[in-house]
């Protein structure tokens, strides 16, 4: 049988896909990119025609959304909260919010530091999203003020590695200020995880 292809950038969010795969042991094609793709790896145009990342190919499917890659390679395993579970439809909504409401501004400040080039640079954008970001990531806080050690269903799942990744990006983007005292907690317990230091190890080309 085929692997899977992930087509990865270093820390992109793609980094979900790979650290998913890693904590569900399943083995694929990894391939990684220079960021952003479009402007350094323009045969990948014949892979994904978005440019974006990742890309996941898999019996000739292609899949481009990191949290419904993410609900593939769980289902099934424990890292999926199923239906029948009473936080199911709070996971979903995790899954949906992680890139919807919480990588969106954080998008707009990499826009505004890495990639335009310096004279189109815009340091208020970049304060505006990062606040925009601190009031959004306010729903991680509230959800783990009770003590909870994980954000749903009593254990670690897609979830936690969704919304991981956008309070893990706010921390390469000097925004993790922003984050509250149990968020911070949390993302260290996420950021501990042996496969998620094996996710970012992998990226290393």
């Amino acid at each position: 049988m085929t692997r899977p292809i992930l087509y990865h950038c270093p820390d992109a969010r793609s980094l979900r896909c790979l650290w998913a795969v890693e904590e569900a042991g399943i083995d694929v094609d990894l391939r990684v990119l220079k960021f952003p793709p479009r402007a350094f790896e323009p045969e990948y145009r014949a892979v994904n025609p978005l440019m974006t990342i990742p890309g996941w190919v898999e019996n000739g499917r292609l899949m481009t959304e990191s949290a419904a890659i993410c609900e593939r390679i769980a289902e099934g395993t424990p890292l999926e909260v199923r239906r029948d579970e009473g936080d199911y439809w709070d996971y979903r909504n995790w899954l949906h919010r992680s890139d919807a409401t919480l990588t969106f501004p954080l998008a707009i400040m990499i826009r505004y530091t890495r990639v335009e080039p310096e004279a189109r640079r815009l340091a208020q954008a970049v304060e505006d999203y990062k606040a925009f970001f601190g009031g959004r990531a306010k729903s991680i806080e509230a959800a783990l003020a009770d003590g909870r050690e994980w954000l749903v269903a009593g254990r670690f799942t897609i979830a936690d590695i969704a919304i991981g990744y956008a309070a893990f990006l706010a921390t390469t983007l000097g925004a993790d200020d922003v984050l509250g005292d149990a968020t911070k907690a949390w993302l260290a317990r996420c950021m501990a995880r042996e496969r998620f230091v094996r996710a970012r190890e992998r990226q290393r080309v």
